[in-house]
């Protein structure tokens, strides 16, 4: 079969592989569309394992089934969850099932860019759910950023009256933009430096936008009555986000840091603001059942507008393009690998 073999974001090669082979509780699944993630185009992350096939936001539909396998049958429409923790150890049992070890090590085979990816038994059991008839193939590559959206304002309490501040207007922002507003947000202010996402915050329901070259702190107060923001939800890895992020919000407010930096980033912390502001501070990582079920009701419901997130349909011969348009983060959304697209 096909697949796309990540070397690194500019060296992205179409390969003949091995077509998975599955065992009796296993299952193979044909990939109709699979998103690129901002995380797959994160070298320092990505880069150390290469080469591999990346493509963890997919769609497809069952191919074959091993004998063992009950629950599903070939030609039923899905979405595949490629990390699934245990549900049993102690942070499972806390719920906080996104630091379990399980979950870190698990996967499906090879990955998303490709034709088929087979689902070991542990990804059948706790991994994969039925597509309704409602969400499309491309709606479905966003259930699992969705849900890693609806776990970070779960975590971080985002409730009705809310003013919240996203600063990062990339798909992960443009979600938690449209999620705040399902969830009862009173303002929701995004910013960026990239007109071109500022406009689609704009058009996915941010009340106020704002160029985070500006000062940022002063428009919040300026669009917000005086006040600084409630809920500060930082969607990306840039280091001065932090800072205007920790400067943003109010009294008894919480930050939600959404974006992992690289490992060896640094990031001084105002103790003393912090401290006598009575902020929270918030991490959030994945998603899990919970998150994914709500995600595609979400979806079925069209309670989310995402496919007019994207801006991009390609051919997998064509996916360096697509990581070329994710990379550079600039005249795109979302980018969307359709493996069985004609030449």
């Amino acid at each position: 079969m096909r697949a796309a073999l990540y070397y690194n974001n500019r060296d992205i090669r179409i390969e003949e592989i091995p077509k998975p082979t599955i065992g009796s509780q296993e299952m193979l699944v044909k990939i109709i569309a699979s998103g690129i993630c901002g995380s797959d185009v994160m070298e320092w992350y990505r880069v150390k394992k290469a080469p591999r096939v990346l493509g963890h936001e997919i769609a497809g539909e069952i191919a074959e089934v091993g004998e063992k396998v009950q629950r599903y049958k070939v030609g039923d429409r899905v979405f595949v969850s490629h990390h699934v923790p245990c549900n049993e150890c102690r942070y499972c049992q806390a719920g906080y099932h996104t630091v379990c070890d399980t979950l870190r090590s698990t996967n499906f085979d090879p990955g998303g860019f490709a034709e088929y990816v087979r689902v070991p038994e542990i990804n059948v059991r706790f991994g994969t759910f039925l597509l309704p008839e409602e969400v499309s193939f491309d709606e479905g590559t966003f259930v699992e950023p969705l849900g890693c959206v609806i776990r970070g304002q779960r975590f971080a309490g985002v409730k009705k009256g809310d003013t919240v501040l996203v600063i990062g207007a990339g798909i992960s922002g443009l979600l938690h933009v449209q999620l705040a507003r399902v969830k009862g947000a009173s303002k929701i202010i995004a910013t960026d430096i990239n007109d071109y996402r500022l406009s689609a915050a704009k058009g996915f329901g941010a009340d106020v936008v704002i160029d985070a070259k500006e000062d940022v702190v002063a428009l919040v107060k300026k669009a917000n009555n005086g006040r600084l923001a409630d809920m500060v939800i930082v969607c990306t890895a840039a280091l001065p986000a932090f800072e205007q992020a920790f400067q943003s919000v109010d009294r008894g407010g919480t930050l939600l840091l959404f974006a992992p930096t690289a490992p060896e980033e640094r990031i001084p912390l105002p103790l003393y603001d912090i401290y006598f502001k009575g902020v929270k501070i918030v991490f959030s990582y994945a998603a899990v059942t919970v998150d994914i079920k709500e995600a595609i009701e979400l979806l079925k419901n069209k309670k989310i507008d995402v496919l007019s997130m994207i801006t991009h349909r390609l051919k997998l011969q064509d996916i360096q393009k697509g990581f070329d348009l994710v990379a550079t983060a600039e005249d795109s959304i979302k980018v969307i690998i359709e493996p069985w697209g004609q030449a």
